[in-house]
């Protein structure tokens, strides 16, 4: 029987053991998609505990942080929420979510998890419900105490070489700023741009968005999709010389439903004046919004990413208790394909189609997401259009290697710029070595089966390159 999550943890080869111990694990992170906090980075945040660090609470105004991963493993063990995102006491939290975690066998989270306390603290037995207070107590002396258990501290550990945030295209930067002008911190932090509000029409709170929008660009109102898209530029302007390297759009699905400035001026007035927009008229000035923003991050060298196909907020009850991103989504069925392919063409037809990462939440867009790399790549670099890596509900062992084996079958794997933790958490890191790890004992496999040749050059070369070098390439690092 092989030993529980040995030094050759998930590597089934030794095709795979080499290619992990002499390549992967010595590359730096680029973690190019994430939410956790440039002001906690900045100030070198320090955690209390390892319930605080894992589990989080609640924030002086009333939202919360923390995993949400983590709350719905609690949850679905039928733990009271006192315990999930209450304030009880840390030691009892961490004591309720290891009876949680005992139960998980076969869910990413139990591997994260022992990752975790093994890579960073150095505890290296599996979390039970027996030993979750010695652990806690372990591990919560080590993060009050220890030099190399800060926000910064973690991150070094981790061997990170980029940060990629997620900003609103109204935030001051201030944070990244001050970043930027400390040169004790050695490790670049990138904001990307979230437009979001800016192009959710049809949702609560845009018409009051939009007049923030305007204030960040010292205007009294916008009133028509070209003065919001003007705003949008100016603001992207300045994320490109504070670092931006990549924005992203979080939405239901991509629409492609181009019309008339005056249409789209239309939707624009009715939905700022209150009214209700229709599904076509959002989606005409969504269109509008994203064809705008495409060429002009191709124009300023910024990535684009579309992350789609989610159903936000199901649990209506608790969203109104606690609010968004508290782990109350779920996977959406879109087929949204076809409006990608037609958004993409459009900017393609003027050379303005920016460097482009596709996720859907649902994994049997696999197959459709592949083939539609195939249809838009160009010189310019290799693997502009990038399936990106299994995302949220999909980065589990299998979800990781179904996403790769359809990259692979219908692409080049090797150009793949590889995992990001899209995490709230500065322990996350931990998910890059599972993903390598299951990268390594893919290619392993293939090798030792006689379907790729064990050309040591080769395959050092696609390791590191999706590991780091492809990554690092693509967002100009």
């Amino acid at each position: 029987m092989k030993a529980f999550m040995d030094k050759d943890f998930l590597l089934e080869t030794e095709t795979a053991r080499h290619l992990y111990h002499d390549y992967a694990a010595k590359m730096p992170l680029v973690d190019y998609h994430c939410h956790i906090s440039p002001k906690e980075i900045y100030e070198d945040r320090r955690f209390e505990s390892l319930a605080q660090v894992w589990l989080g609470g609640e924030n002086p105004d009333g939202t919360y942080f923390g995993d949400h991963y983590k709350w719905r493993l609690m949850r679905s063990h039928g733990i009271s929420e006192d315990y999930i995102t209450g304030n009880k006491d840390g030691v009892e939290r961490i004591e309720q979510f290891a009876q949680a975690l005992e139960m998980a066998i076969g869910n990413p989270m139990y591997h994260w998890c022992n990752l975790e306390l093994r890579q960073f603290f150095g505890y290296d037995k599996p979390l039970t419900p027996e030993n979750a207070g010695e652990a806690a107590a372990f591990c919560g002396e080590k993060l009050r105490e220890d030099p190399n258990m800060t926000v910064r501290g973690l991150i070094r550990q981790a061997n990170v070489a980029m940060i990629g945030t997620t900003d609103d295209p109204i935030d001051s930067l201030e944070w990244h700023g001050k970043i930027a002008a400390d040169p004790s911190i050695d490790v670049k932090v990138c904001p990307s741009f979230r437009p979001d509000k800016a192009i959710n029409i049809n949702k609560p709170g845009f018409a009051a968005y939009i007049a923030q929008l305007a204030e960040s660009v010292g205007k009294a109102s916008l009133s028509t999709t070209e003065e919001i898209c003007a705003a949008l530029t100016e603001r992207l302007e300045f994320f490109r010389k504070m670092g931006c390297r990549a924005s992203d759009h979080g939405l239901d699905y991509i629409p492609f439903r181009p019309v008339s400035p005056e249409e789209s001026d239309a939707a624009l007035a009715k939905a700022l004046g209150g009214g209700t927009v229709t599904t076509e008229e959002a989606e005409g000035y969504q269109t509008a919004l994203l064809l705008h923003l495409g060429r002009e991050y191709h124009r300023l060298h910024i990535a684009m990413q579309l992350h789609y196909s989610c159903l936000r907020n199901m649990n209506q009850r608790m969203y109104a208790k606690m609010g968004p991103d508290t782990g109350f989504d779920m996977i959406a069925q879109n087929t949204c394909g076809g409006a990608i392919a037609q958004l993409l063409s459009a900017l393609d037809k003027t050379g303005q189609c920016p460097k482009t990462i596709l996720y859907s939440l649902n994994p049997a867009d696999n197959a459709q997401l592949g083939t539609l790399l195939g249809c838009f790549q160009s010189d310019e670099l290799p693997g502009k259009i990038q399936h990106g890596s299994a995302w949220w509900f999909n980065d589990t062992k299998s979800g990781m290697e179904e996403q790769m084996k359809s990259l692979a079958n219908l692409g080049l794997l090797g150009n793949f710029v590889g995992m990001l933790t899209d995490s709230r958490s500065f322990l996350s890191y931990a998910r890059h070595d599972y993903f390598r790890r299951i990268l390594c004992n893919l290619l392993g496999n293939w090798v030792e089966n006689g379907e790729y040749p064990n050309h040591d050059g080769s395959l050092k070369k696609i390791v590191e390159g999706v590991c780091y070098n492809n990554a690092a390439r693509y967002f100009e690092l």
